[in-house]
């Protein structure tokens, strides 16, 4: 771990009640994220968020609507609140401002490990079918709950993906994209918007999603299911949370038994009409497009070749997922 992380770990940590045996760097993605062990054997989430991401009004949101999930009985992260009683503290890392939250430490095992390590091709179905039924779970609560007042997330609607300004960048000015590319997805933006306009938001099918419910956010512990990271969580299309929780698993042999679980599972909660399902291929579209403008507003990530595979499958898919 560099100084300059460890140094902004230890001055974020000095806002919370936590006396510090180790600090350790589990990932660096969107935010800095480490595990915080405490001298009692206690272990915490410490969250370095990304600047200029989420305002402190969406991160007090995002824990708002995690309690509430909680209440409803979903399994979500648990905040630790700041010696003051705040969900966030500031800090600072490399001259940049930043909030810094704290979680309870869950154990347990990654999905996508399970789901990657495991030749049993019916167990993978069944965590797919589990996946879907805490997906639609998820939405129930979402498409009940009135948030309070001053609740504030981002909207991934046809603006929030394919509007002059999308939520995760312009993909069709990404630095990986050839010229014939480039104008592919100049064109694809009229196109998928004139669908999405066609298909509509509405109170059954658009509320607040996750928005990346995929097996590598989900711990498994026995019967346990828990979620993490609800940084992208804003108003979107429920459909767009299967296309997120399937897109890694589109060039697996065992794909379509995957998206069938999934289905099954979701339905076995909460009904979803033909119309939504045959809206899947579109949103898996939308999330690879989404992917590359992420990818290049993040050139310090080092991610161009998985760029260049997402910008392949678009040139190679997009004429049947746009297909009527």
């Amino acid at each position: 771990m560099t100084d300059a992380y460890l140094t902004a770990a230890r001055r974020a940590l000095a806002h919370w009640d936590v006396s510090v045996r180790e600090i350790v760097r589990v990932s660096r993605s969107e935010n800095v994220v480490f595990r915080v062990d405490g001298t009692d054997g206690e272990r915490y989430v410490l969250r370095l968020h990304r600047p200029d991401y989420h305002t402190l009004a969406e991160l007090e949101s995002e824990q708002s609507w995690t309690a509430a999930l909680m209440e409803a009985g979903i399994d979500v992260p648990v905040p630790v609140r700041t010696r003051d009683g705040r969900g966030y503290a500031p800090t600072e890392l490399q001259g940049e401002h930043r909030y810094a939250g704290m979680l309870e430490w869950v154990d347990g095992a990654v999905m996508a490990g399970l789901i990657e390590d495991d030749a049993d091709v019916a167990h993978a179905g069944k965590l797919f079918g589990r996946l879907g039924a805490l997906m639609a779970t998820m939405h129930d609560q979402a498409c009940a709950w009135q948030p309070p007042r001053g609740f504030t997330r981002h909207r991934l609607d046809t603006a929030g993906f394919v509007g002059e300004r999308p939520f995760w960048g312009r993909f069709w000015e990404s630095p990986a994209l050839g010229t014939e590319q480039a104008a592919l997805c100049r064109s694809l933006r009229d196109r998928i918007g004139r669908r999405l306009d066609g298909y509509g938001a509405r109170p059954d099918n658009f509320s607040l999603i996750h928005a990346d419910l995929h097996p590598g956010n989900v711990v498994v512990s026995g019967e346990r299911v828990h979620v993490i990271d609800f940084d992208d969580a804003g108003y979107g299309w429920h459909v767009y949370d299967m296309a997120v929780a399937l897109k890694r698993y589109q060039s697996n042999a065992e794909y379509t038994r995957m998206r069938d679980a999934l289905i099954d599972g979701y339905k076995t909660v909460r009904a979803i009409a033909d119309e939504d399902v045959a809206m899947l291929p579109v949103f898996l579209l939308l999330r690879a497009l989404a992917t590359i403008g992420w990818v290049a507003a993040r050139p310090d990530l080092g991610l161009r070749d998985y760029a260049t595979s997402l910008i392949e499958f678009v040139e190679a898919e997009h004429e049947q997922a746009l297909s009527d």
